[in-house]
């Protein structure tokens, strides 16, 4: 008799991946064996990219290399500016990405190919044009007017410097590329699992990522930041414990709270913290910090639940001037660059995705003409 299935999956292993790993029980992330605090504040995003995407952390030279095709990219096709008005009109941000990646599809002069030099190429496109889209999305919308990219500037401060309209302080580009490192990879979640299965039919990369943000836009995967945000703006700063209580008693879920994977805190959640402290701080008002503080604090003294990836994020984000609805297309930001990695470890060593199911249904059913039924 066949084991009965695995609820969700979990422990199934679905791929062999050289990317990232983790170890749950001691809290530690991995990208191609580098634990993550040691890359992040100390490695940037094009770097990570780089290491997840070509698989080796870049001297200068191929650094330059790799900026240089990013910045190329940083150019939006006929077809996606043609489009963004009425996108921006009528869908809401994570609907709106998943059409305009669609849309660059249309538009990236490798769309007919998975060689392994063009996957390169549409990654390092993908990764270049997702903070545009996102800012160019959010430009119309509100009837504004945002900068052309800068080439001499990283990815993190074109982004910062486009979503805010200011040039943005130094020192939270910094840690706003610290946050594009945390969220690069994070081995076979929903989406890249996705990306994977879309990937494995030898679909090209462009469908991949369109399946990743349409499975990120769920509430339970990607939707959590913005969901933080929006509890922390619902409570009562001077009745924080006694709300989270009431809603925990009531059976309600906390956003941002436990991991499938994590048995102990998040070690992205260990960087975020102590950014979101630096950043209220900077800003003259600790007041979501403080109340992020004490809610993680009832939480885990009523559930043992650790903060995960998406809870401190939100103040983050907050603190650096991005507006609460964008926080899960950020996070489609940095993931761009795991994800294309993925799509190219599976083209590299195919073989299609199609696990078996469990049949709960009737049987033997015996088939009668429509009016005997």
């Amino acid at each position: 008799m066949a084991d009965k299935p695995t609820k969700g999956l979990a422990d199934v292993v679905a791929a062999s991946t050289a990317l990232s790993d983790i170890d749950g029980k001691a809290g530690r992330l991995f990208y191609r064996g580098y634990d993550i605090h040691d890359l992040a504040g100390r490695t940037t995003f094009e770097e990570t990219a780089h290491l997840l995407q070509c698989g080796r952390l870049p001297n200068r030279e191929q650094l330059a290399s790799y900026g240089e095709e990013l910045v190329r990219g940083r150019t939006l096709g006929p077809l996606v500016e043609a489009n963004i008005p009425e996108v921006a009109e009528k869908q809401a941000p994570m609907e709106a990405l998943r059409t305009l990646v669609s849309l660059a599809g249309g538009d990236d002069p490798d769309k007919d190919s998975n060689s392994p030099d063009a996957n390169l190429r549409k990654a390092a496109r993908l990764t270049a044009q997702q903070p545009l889209l996102v800012a160019r999305y959010h430009a119309v919308r509100t009837g504004s007017t945002i900068p052309g990219p800068d080439p001499e500037l990283s990815i993190a401060a074109n982004f910062l410097l486009q979503i805010t309209g200011r040039a943005p302080d130094p020192r939270a580009v910094e840690i706003f590329d610290a946050c594009l490192v945390l969220h690069a990879d994070h081995t076979m979640n929903a989406s890249t699992f996705a990306a994977r299965v879309c990937a494995a039919t030898l679909s090209d990369m462009h469908s991949a990522i369109v399946a990743a943000i349409g499975t990120l836009k769920g509430p339970l995967h990607g939707g959590a930041n913005e969901q933080v945000m929006r509890t922390l703006e619902s409570l009562d700063p001077a009745g924080v414990a006694q709300s989270v209580r009431d809603r925990l008693s009531a059976g309600e879920k906390i956003m941002g709270f436990g991991h499938r994977v994590y048995k102990t805190e998040d070690p992205r959640a260990t960087h975020l913290r102590r950014m979101s402290q630096e950043l209220a701080e900077a800003s003259g008002d600790d007041t979501y910090y403080r109340m992020s503080k004490e809610m993680e604090e009832v939480v885990f003294e009523t559930k043992g639940l650790y903060p995960n990836v998406d809870f401190y994020a939100a103040t983050v984000y907050h603190y650096l001037g991005i507006p609460t609805d964008l926080f899960t297309p950020v996070f489609s930001v940095s993931r761009m660059s795991g994800w294309t990695a993925h799509v190219i470890e599976q083209h590299a060593d195919n073989r299609l995705i199609r696990p078996d199911s469990e049949y709960i249904g009737e049987r033997d059913q015996k088939w009668k003409p429509i009016d005997e039924r």
